[in-house]
């Protein structure tokens, strides 16, 4: 007797998702408007699927990755057209791929921006601490503030 391998049919409620994947009924909203979502109806309340759900995943982790959300489209399209996954697996090989290039790229310039910075603020210190080293003390206070801030150790 075959077994039926087929995913459950539990369905969710806008709510239910937005509490798992920490989103805004908005955001499920604009994706079923571009066409990422596509959830049944019961009355005015939208029921989404396990398909769903799962596309729900694929969305917000390729937004993570920084995908935009044509090239995300286009890699849940792929597995429409072929329930194997092959394509879609191709794809998205691709598309992580070239992601990778370009953030190793932005990570580059982000290194680059910050020894920028850096030197920028030697030469600003410098020329305190010779004019006015009365306002450097307040400097250093808020860089240490900001620092905080950053680690969130302030609101």
């Amino acid at each position: 007797m075959p077994m039926d391998l087929r995913r459950p049919a539990r369905t969710y409620t806008i709510r239910q998702l937005c509490l798992e994947f920490k989103c805004t009924p908005r955001a499920l909203r604009f994706y079923e408007d571009k066409g990422l979502l596509n959830p049944a109806r019961d009355g005015m309340n939208r029921v989404y699927s396990y398909r769903d759900r799962a596309r729900l995943q694929l969305i917000l982790r390729g937004k993570r990755v920084g995908l935009s959300l044509s090239e995300i489209g286009e890699i849940l399209d792929l597995y429409e057209a072929d329930e194997s996954g092959a394509q879609q697996a191709a794809k998205s090989l691709r598309k992580f791929r070239e992601r990778i290039v370009a953030l190793e790229q932005q990570k580059l310039d982000i290194d680059h921006a910050i020894e920028e910075l850096q030197k920028g603020i030697s030469a600003m210190e410098q020329r305190l601490a010779e004019t006015r080293p009365d306002l450097l003390p307040r400097a250093v206070d808020y860089d240490q503030m900001l620092r905080r801030q950053l680690d969130g150790a302030e609101a």
